[in-house]
């Protein structure tokens, strides 16, 4: 078995050395800077990724320049990526590591696992990332991989049989090198493998879900409900007009939206929450 992980690393390495991506993300070792990207990727392609990290870091360069906007400057940086818990999220974040941590990001798992919007997944790639610390975590490009390595003829794949692959296979000396080689390779595949097409290895995976459809979904209301408010505040009958939407589903949205925090609801009038 040893020498087929030698083999898989000597695999993984090749490739990188010759198709490796240049992400701006990878050109710093700033922990906020690699939080921001962290957070942006769940869930979203690195193309459309790109161009927002850099107009958010433009805009919040920093923890506490980040930690001080307003909520609404924040959305309205965050609007075309979707997902918009997750700028909230941050958010929250922000205001716990510089209450508690003096503004630095911590570089202990368990400390990072219990910041807002953190997972295990997302603390070990920061470890990794921003600290070069041989953490142990799985994303889906990585996934993709060793499924693709390991597992060739199984379907229904659990993670808990994946990561202890990763962690005998882990290059414990250049850990951030090494997960950016095991992501670009599982990009490739996800694009397909040698100029030819091929099943998703992801699909075998025991946690696989298609994604449900964005258009007319209550997600894209709610992203279209914050789109509106990031410019002013409005009243429930102008959102209902603006939106063409029945009162129902507005407001079942808009609840949504509150109980969350995102907005605030004052009378008949919605806007977003200051902080």
């Amino acid at each position: 078995m040893k020498q087929r992980y030698r083999s898989f690393r000597r695999t993984i390495w090749a490739f990188y050395r010759k198709r490796g991506r240049d992400l701006p993300w990878r050109r710093t070792k700033d922990p906020y800077k690699i939080l921001v990207s962290e957070v942006m990727l769940q869930q979203t392609q690195v193309s459309r990724v790109i161009p927002k990290y850099r107009l958010f870091l433009k805009n919040f360069p920093s923890v506490m320049s980040f930690h001080r906007a307003s909520l609404r400057r924040v959305l309205r940086v965050w609007q075309g990526l979707g997902y918009n818990r997750r700028a909230l999220h941050l958010k929250r974040l922000a205001a716990v590591v510089v209450r508690d941590h003096k503004g630095k990001l911590p570089s202990d798992e368990s400390a990072l696992d219990r910041l807002p919007g953190i997972g295990k997944g997302t603390a070990g790639a920061i470890l990794a990332f921003a600290f070069n610390t041989p953490s142990v975590f799985l994303e889906t490009n990585i996934r993709r991989t060793f499924i693709h390595f390991f597992f060739k003829n199984r379907r229904k794949v659990l993670d808990k049989e994946v990561l202890p692959l990763i962690e005998k296979t882990l290059d414990r000396k250049n850990p951030r090198e090494w997960y950016s080689a095991l992501m670009d390779y599982g990009a490739h595949l996800r694009s397909g493998y040698g100029g030819q097409a091929i099943e998703n290895p992801n699909r075998r995976s025991a946690h696989y879900a298609k994604q449900s459809p964005f258009r007319s979904s209550n997600r894209e209301l709610r992203g279209r409900i914050l789109r509106l408010l990031t410019r002013r505040t409005r009243s429930f009958e102008e959102l209902r007009r603006e939106l063409s939407i029945s009162v129902v589903r507005l407001r079942k949205a808009t609840r949504e939206l509150s109980d969350e925090g995102f907005v605030r609801m004052r009378g008949h009038r919605i806007g977003i929450l200051t902080k």
